[in-house]
């Protein structure tokens, strides 16, 4: 495909999303993306938060981060380059160890992911005894080590009660265990800020960990009342990252591909997304006949760390390889297999 074509199909989808000076610019880099892809024999993932210019273009799978991983490994290229950030790029190495896993962007970290580490998990371990932990996959590979099993904020739920245990460890993510404790009807306590270790007399199901998302805490109830009196019709859907109280009030709250799912088959006027803004960007795009209303309060700063042009250079000078002690993943590679078994 030369330049033109790339650009004839990337006007096709963004022509009402990104202005054309910068399809044409990332048409040529596109183009010479296309080559160094055949001569590296590399399979290139772009996760449901990339900018739309480069989301609708160069990825051969889109879509949330798992799903990506899995599909790459079910792959027969030689170099996986992840267009997200460290942790999912980490997944693909776990199920792909044979393969070379390239990250665009060195600083493309998540601030949900460093809210915990490995000591963290073995402390609250030796706090609680035998109780089972279970890791959002939204985490490093050595917190995954640590862990019992993974799970997605797609099959949170079901994760934790096919553990069939009185009480888990759910890691790090506060506002997804508070949602999963709603949901289950499950009382939560919060050790990491303080609270009693292991009181026989305290109530509780799930022990959680004050981890955030710092682009879903943004999002407030006072956001989606402020929306719905300029469009009373609108159909909200929020992250399972947002707070209860932002789940709660929206119309839908799931994972980024169950979102995209429930736009594509619903027949709202209007429709919000609670998330990462690019994703509805990328939505609009390949849904023109969407009425997609913006609440862009925050771009993630780590996703917007990867460029169009950064993921030429990963593939130009092999840059930055993701690398995991084997120790480690044969350890989290037995957590995130548990989960796929489950579904």
């Amino acid at each position: 495909m030369n330049t033109e074509e790339m650009y004839e199909k990337m006007k096709t989808k963004l022509s009402r999303v990104v202005p054309d000076v910068e399809l044409r610019y990332k048409a040529e880099i596109a183009v010479e993306i296309e080559e160094l892809k055949k001569q590296r024999n590399a399979v290139i993932l772009g996760h449901n938060y990339m900018e739309p210019a480069l989301f609708h273009s160069i990825p051969d799978f889109t879509g949330d981060s798992l799903d990506l991983s899995r599909k790459a490994a079910q792959t027969d290229k030689d170099v996986i380059v992840f267009c997200g950030v460290r942790f999912m790029a980490e997944t693909a190495k776990i199920l792909s160890p044979t393969k070379t896993v390239l990250l665009p962007s060195s600083k493309a970290g998540c601030s949900l992911a460093a809210s915990i580490t490995a000591e963290d998990v073995r402390s609250l371990k030796k706090k609680f005894p035998g109780v089972p932990v279970v890791t959002y996959v939204n985490t490093y590979a050595d917190v995954k080590a640590e862990s019992d099993i993974c799970c997605t904020s797609s099959n949170a739920i079901a994760v934790v009660e096919s553990l069939h245990s009185e009480t888990v460890i759910f890691l790090p993510d506060e506002y997804l265990a508070k949602n999963v404790a709603r949901e289950t009807g499950k009382h939560i306590i919060f050790p990491s800020t303080g609270t009693t270790d292991a009181d026989p007399g305290l109530d509780y199901q799930l022990i959680g960990w004050r981890g955030r998302c710092e682009v879903h805490e943004k999002f407030t109830v006072k956001d989606i009342e402020t929306v719905r009196s300029q469009f009373p019709d609108v159909l909200i859907l929020a992250h399972p990252e947002c707070s209860p109280e932002v789940t709660a009030a929206a119309d839908f709250s799931g994972s980024t591909n169950a979102m995209i799912r429930y736009v594509q088959e619903s027949k709202a006027p209007h429709y919000l997304l609670l998330t990462e803004c690019a994703m509805g960007d990328n939505i609009a795009a390949a849904n023109p006949q969407k009425d997609m209303l913006r609440l862009c309060m925050v771009r993630c700063p780590h996703m917007n760390m990867i460029t169009m042009e950064d993921t030429r250079d990963a593939l130009k000078f092999n840059r930055y390889v993701i690398d995991i002690p084997e120790e480690i993943r044969v350890k989290a590679y037995r957590a995130v297999e548990r989960m796929i078994q489950i579904g």
